[in-house]
């Protein structure tokens, strides 16, 4: 049989990523709290809860296990709703909580990347209009420089906003978020509100810590016509791309949002940022619909015959990991990436042992093409609150039980601490957690 070992470059960076509503529990000042005691906006009515009590303290344990695990970085966000409970008012004592929580890391040997903010926001600021309002823009940039100023002993990796693009699309467009609205014009509005909040961030970061790396997270997903020779199917396809990879982006790249239905000059975004972050999950085929005007004229599916998740929510298509790899180096030539998010949800554990092999292994022939990918971070260490999903998605390495806070290790945490260990995946691995993929992964 062959044997082989993918591994990695000196000092890239394993671990796991988390969001503070989903995992710090009682989070009752912001939008999200509000929008779950809303009947029907969650799956089953569920609610977040004591979520994963890391306010109670429950952090400990689980960066315990990651450390353990080998992981030597980690990647959590900072509520601002904590930080800034009023608009006139900061608490020193949730700062306090954070700060022992970057120590906690740091005594662990594993490298920070805060993020500042991840889909929640103030109640307050929501009943202000939220980032509808450009008046955002200055609170935003008034909340990082208190929370930067407070953390940065500690920090340097910051993420400003993580995936601006879901944010717009599942608030503005799906409705799936609060506030729940669908318009394009509000989502288009509110999209270049976030880019200017991300480039007074960014500046901001670095006249407080001039030696930071900032960034900010891209969700991105590869979209291919169902049928490359029908022109109609190319048109919904690209749409579809445009509108969600590419109005970030393409401001940050050239100072002007791109959105696919429409253009915005943001100037002073273009150029903020040290490094781009990637979530990656899966790709989608879109084909022509006359009667879908709302989803831009396509029905997105996953490719015919992809291995499916439980519900049918996700799909395993590493190759697409590669590909935005690939998107990512041809847009920002010599750009450090790190892949901020990239998991599946399954409760019972028999994907994801797979999904991570796959995905490793594309990433690892993205890393053999010499381009500046520095870091991978699964989603997620614990099963956490899938937002409008609930508690009906378990994407942890470790199974949660949210009524007694009890954590099960999942097979896929072992086959993630051999990855984080070696610094590598290696034939061994696979055979032994995921054997149904060797042949493919090791012909011959």
């Amino acid at each position: 049989m062959p044997e082989a070992t993918f591994h990695f470059p000196r000092g890239f960076l394993w671990g796991t990523a988390t969001a503070s509503h989903q995992v710090e529990g009682n989070n009752t000042n912001n939008n999200w709290w509000n929008w779950e005691q809303q009947p029907g906006r969650i799956q089953q009515g569920h609610r977040s809860a004591l979520a994963c009590d890391w306010w109670g303290g429950r952090w400990k344990d689980d960066f315990d296990r990651a450390a353990e695990a080998g992981q030597n970085a980690h990647r959590f966000s900072v509520e601002w709703s904590r930080i800034q409970p009023t608009p006139d008012t900061w608490d020193e004592s949730a700062l306090e909580q954070y700060r022992q929580m970057l120590r906690g890391l740091r005594d662990r040997n594993m490298l920070p990347l805060v993020s500042l903010h991840h889909f929640s926001d103030p109640l307050w600021l929501a009943e202000r209009g939220g980032w509808e309002n450009q008046e955002v823009v200055a609170k935003f940039e008034k909340f990082v420089r208190k929370a930067v100023e407070a953390l940065k002993e500690y920090v340097s990796l910051w993420c400003t906003i993580n995936e601006p693009n879901v944010y717009v699309l599942e608030g503005y467009v799906s409705g799936q978020f609060p506030p729940g609205k669908k318009n394009f014009k509000l989502a288009m509005q509110v999209m270049a509100n976030m880019l200017r909040g991300h480039a007074a961030a960014y500046r901001t970061i670095h006249a407080i810590q001039p030696e930071a790396r900032v960034g900010y997270a891209l969700h991105y997903r590869p979209v291919v016509p169902a049928r490359a020779w029908f022109p109609l199917d190319r048109m919904a396809a690209n749409l579809h791309y445009a509108g969600i990879n590419l109005a970030f982006p393409s401001a940050l790249s050239g100072g002007v949002m791109r959105s696919g239905i429409g253009n915005v000059s943001i100037p002073e975004a273009k150029g903020t940022q040290d490094y781009l972050g990637v979530n990656y999950y899966n790709t989608f085929t879109v084909k022509f619909d006359l009667l879908k005007p709302g989803e831009l004229f396509g029905s997105a599916y996953f490719p015919k015959g992809s291995d499916l998740s439980d519900n049918g929510f996700n799909a395993n298509t590493p190759e697409g990991l590669f590909t935005a790899v690939k998107w990512a180096v041809r847009t920002y030539p010599g750009l450090p990436i790190i892949i901020t998010e990239n998991g599946i949800e399954c409760a019972d554990d028999h994907i994801r042992p797979r999904y991570i092999a796959q995905h490793v292994r594309q990433l690892w022939r993205a890393v053999n093409f010499n381009w500046p990918v520095k870091g991978y971070f699964h989603w997620s260490l614990v099963d956490n609150f899938e937002w409008e999903r609930g508690w009906t998605q378990r994407f942890g390495l470790w199974a949660l039980d949210p009524e007694t806070q009890v954590r099960a290790k999942r097979p896929s945490a072992d086959l993630y601490a051999e990855i984080c260990k070696e610094n590598g995946l290696s034939s061994q691995m696979v055979r032994k957690y995921c054997p149904e993929i060797f042949e493919k992964m090791f012909p011959g």
